[in-house]
């Protein structure tokens, strides 16, 4: 999706997503705080997720983050980290931090967001999109099967590695 074929916000001004900078890490942050705060696995931490933030703006080669603004201010965000899979022979994309700030959910961002990744893995040639959404959340699993995300037969494991 091109940022010229992104319809105006409520307001009237025209939207678009793009690249996300450093410049945009202060309200970065502020949203990953935010989804945080709905997440049971994670602790909001203010200073992690910035840290998280900054090493993906910082080395474009390990992924990237896409804004969806206007001209006020950044209205949702994605953040895509790139690996290898060997099980499908080439790049593969994990998809995270999908949010919309709280003001302007129910009209479509969301979609807008994930859509815009969806024609920049094909035109990258991205071979697969991986996410993690909350067990506990219907809502947010209904959000991405009308996306054509399927349940896995695998399941997430992890271990924390202490400092």
């Amino acid at each position: 999706m091109a940022a010229s074929s992104t319809p105006p916000d409520v307001s009237g001004t025209a939207l678009r997503i793009e690249p996300a900078t450093l410049e945009d890490l202060p309200d970065l942050t502020q949203l990953v705080l935010e989804l945080m705060e709905l997440q049971k696995d994670f602790i909001p931490d203010r200073l992690n997720h910035q840290k998280g933030l900054r090493l993906i703006l910082e080395e474009p080669s390990r992924g990237r983050i896409f804004v969806l603004r206007n001209d006020e201010r950044i209205i949702g965000m994605v953040n895509l980290l790139f690996t290898i899979s060997t099980a499908m022979g080439g790049f593969v994309i994990l998809m995270e931090d999908v949010i919309v700030h709280p003001e302007h959910r129910g009209q479509g961002y969301g979609s807008m967001l994930v859509e815009h990744v969806f024609d920049f893995a094909r035109k990258k040639g991205f071979k697969r999109i991986t996410l993690l959404t909350d067990k506990l959340s219907s809502e947010s699993q209904g959000f991405f099967k009308r996306h054509g995300f399927e349940f896995s037969h695998l399941i997430p494991m992890r271990r924390v590695i202490d400092d």
